[in-house]
């Protein structure tokens, strides 16, 4: 039987039937172990998913954040160089010129760098997250045959402590039949989840470490980029010598002269 690991889901708590007797026979405390170790590495997984579809879902928004800013700022360069304002002034429209060149080379370099996140980092997340729910099939098939373990199990001990007559052991040895392959069924598959999603587990680091690798040095080369983008712009706009005190204390005054216009004057 071969499955793939995973699902969303509240870990349901597993338990293990009374076991007829036998050298294969669970004890109490035997039965008690092996479901804490179902429900630690079952438990494990489901948390494992919920920050895996966290972060899924935290990098798509930050990758469309990204182009939403770099497509604005492309498109205030671009308003203002058809902006009337700005075509008076020749110096002052060279700067503009320069600022909507470095705003389209930001976004340039911006989409190549969300394509490259949207590669490495969030398609792998996606494609590791849709593995989940072939575990939450497993974990489903192992609960049902285990609701068939416990029903022939006490069907087994309803006959058991019946008084030993013919009919009596006749319908004993029929229900231990019938139990028997169920509990060899349920035992496997047990054994068989408890065995592969340690595995399963473990692997995330080595699956995922490459993806988030590859998320930093795409962020890195990006940044990079941008301080030699701005760097050339720092040096192509005029450079007033003007602090941001003085520049606003100019604008006010500026803007004192323009009500002290008839026009706009207080009545």
């Amino acid at each position: 039987m071969s499955w793939i690991p995973f699902k969303i889901g509240q870990p349901k708590k597993q338990i293990v039937p009374k076991t007829c007797q036998g050298s294969s026979a669970l004890n109490l405390e035997s039965r008690q172990t092996v479901e804490r170790d179902f429900e630690r590495e079952y438990g494990k997984l489901q948390q494992l998913e919920d920050q895996i579809k966290k972060l899924h879902k935290d990098m798509k928004k930050s990758t469309e954040a990204d182009i939403a800013m770099s497509k604005s700022a492309v498109k205030i360069s671009s308003d203002l160089l058809t902006n009337p304002l700005c075509e008076q002034d020749q110096m002052f429209m060279e700067t503009v010129t320069a600022l909507d060149t470095a705003m389209r080379r930001m976004d340039a370099f911006n989409q190549e760098k969300v394509n490259q996140i949207q590669k490495t980092a969030i398609e792998p997340l996606k494609k590791f997250s849709n593995v989940f729910p072939s575990l939450n099939m497993a974990v489903k098939r192992r609960e049902q045959t285990l609701q068939d373990y416990k029903r022939l199990q006490s069907k087994v001990e309803k006959y058991e402590e019946k008084e030993k007559s013919g009919p009596v052991l006749v319908k004993l040895h029929q229900a231990k039949e019938e139990l028997r392959p169920v509990r060899e069924d349920f035992e496997a598959k047990n054994k068989q989840l408890l065995e592969e999603m340690p595995k399963f587990y473990n692997s995330r680091i080595d699956y995922f470490q490459p993806s988030f690798e590859a998320l930093i040095r795409a962020q890195v080369m990006y940044y990079t980029e941008m301080s030699k983008i701005f760097g050339d712009l720092t040096g192509q706009i005029q450079q007033q010598g003007m602090t941001d005190e003085q520049r606003e204390k100019e604008n006010e005054a500026k803007l004192n002269d323009l009500r002290a216009l008839s026009i706009v004057a207080d009545d």
